[in-house]
């Protein structure tokens, strides 16, 4: 639906979650072979995301755990996917540092407790999982982006072409440098060759992944070393990455670090992490009330 786009259209986002919301919770309930009467209370992604889904969710909970008179959990999106490390076994030991790494978030957090987290670095204008959207998009790879320049980069050179590095202060990164390169890159290239993306995509490909992960990585590296935190973790939908993956268990061998690395169904958005956040909160009886609503950027 949205591949026509080249990206998430809101309001179709917004429709797709009112039709699918009734249909999908009644299905959950058969597969887990429960009603709706077993249930001790609804969890919800408050945010951060796009309002008009979470509008949708929200009042949807709201609205379930008031007329099964349950309590009413909200859930960071955010936290959640850093929580997902405790669906499975290893699950990493407290401290720990989470790299967490999205279309629309780029952040080191520093993990104290399931509930007790801090974001110490992150990115000051676009995510990474954007420089790997947009890159395809001049690439002319379609959407979503980032799984196909994964794909390509896996047969290409990550040394043929150099792309910039921007250097912020402290833990917190940029990509928005690396899309304006890329973008005068291609332009110069097929100005002297029309079809240099076509000779030359794995090649692009791989190099342009190889910046965005070595930026990533450094940043980690220097918050590991400052917090003295050898417990390492990444999250989120690039943590599929195979770029990131790999280069990530290489540092970590060079480093000494215990990694952890979700499997690929709890990388993307799942319900899986929303369950994991709200479990926490509901051992330590954190609800909310019904005068709760969405926070399309709700922080930590």
């Amino acid at each position: 639906m949205h591949e026509n786009y080249g990206g998430v259209v809101p309001e179709l986002a917004s429709r797709a979650h009112q039709q699918n919301i009734v249909p999908v919770v009644d299905e959950a309930l058969k597969n887990a072979a429960i009603s709706k009467d077993d249930l001790s209370a609804i969890a919800f992604t408050r945010g951060p995301g796009l309002m008009g889904a979470l509008l949708v969710g929200t009042s949807f909970a709201k609205s379930m755990a008031l007329a099964l008179d349950i309590p009413l959990i909200e859930v960071n999106h955010m936290q959640a996917h850093i929580l997902a490390h405790f669906i499975d076994d290893p699950k990493p030991s407290f401290p720990f540092l989470c790299l967490t790494v999205s279309g629309g978030h780029t952040q080191i957090v520093l993990v104290k407790d399931y509930l007790e987290m801090e974001v110490i670095g992150e990115t000051q204008d676009d995510a990474v999982g954007e420089a790997f959207d947009k890159t395809a998009k001049m690439l002319g790879l379609g959407y979503p982006g980032g799984p196909l320049v994964d794909k390509l980069a896996q047969e290409g050179d990550a040394l043929r072409f150099k792309f910039p590095e921007t250097e912020m202060q402290g833990l917190n990164y940029s990509f928005s440098g690396i899309k304006t390169a890329v973008l005068y890159f291609l332009r110069d290239q097929l100005k002297q060759n029309e079809s240099f993306i076509k000779d030359n995509v794995n090649d692009i490909c791989a190099s342009v992944q190889y910046t965005l992960v070595r930026m990533l990585l450094q940043k980690l590296r220097k918050a590991a070393r400052q917090h003295h935190i050898s417990e390492i973790a990444i999250a989120g939908g690039v943590s599929a990455n195979s770029g990131l993956r790999n280069t990530l268990n290489e540092m970590a061998k060079k480093e000494g670090w215990n990694v952890y690395i979700p499997s690929f169904e709890y990388c993307t958005d799942n319900a899986g992490m929303i369950a994991m956040a709200a479990h926490f909160k509901y051992v330590q009886d954190e609800f909310v009330g019904q005068e709760v609503s969405a926070l399309p950027r709700m922080k930590f």
